[in-house]
């Protein structure tokens, strides 16, 4: 049986500098995103856990590494964060967890739900007071031209 391969993001702490990114392809062959913050890498392991603790363990000298996560979701629809937290924050974090009578992970994980569902809510909310704003200018039918046309351009970066 073959082992799979994982695609895994890396994002760094900080820009590379190219010796940097080169002694860290020596070691496991990486692609860099256009500013050297973010990298992608195969690596060989049974499960994305493994895939994860190796990549991690292969490149912590050298990169200076912020997270790993699986660059596509799992059969469950998830996608693997691996944070390295720094002592003092994963005591914290562990005692957090314990108090709720979960595991860190499981904390970790709730904690993320929790924060990514308040900044739907906030974001719908957001675009609910501009789309009323609007309106309060216009009809809801050039309204819904203009959106029409908007869409119909090319896709240009959201201004938060």
């Amino acid at each position: 049986m073959t082992m799979p391969h994982h695609a895994l993001e890396i994002l760094l702490t900080r820009p590379l500098d190219p010796a940097e990114l080169r002694d860290a392809a020596r070691v496991l062959p990486l692609a860099a995103s256009h500013d050297a913050t973010r990298l992608m890498a195969l690596v060989h392991a049974k499960t994305s856990h493994q895939a994860t603790r190796r990549l991690r363990h292969r490149l912590r000298a050298l990169l200076p590494i912020d997270v790993i996560t699986t660059h596509y979701p799992d059969a469950d629809r998830k996608v693997l964060l691996n944070v390295a937290f720094p002592t003092a924050a994963h005591a914290v974090l562990k005692a957090a967890a314990r108090r709720a009578h979960q595991s860190p992970e499981r904390f970790v994980e709730l904690a993320l739900h929790r924060a990514l569902a308040q900044h739907a809510d906030q974001e719908t909310d957001r675009l609910d007071r501009a789309v009323r704003e609007l309106l309060a200018h216009t009809t809801p039918a050039y309204l819904l031209a203009a959106v029409g046309h908007a869409l119909t351009r090319l896709p240009e970066r959201p201004t938060p």
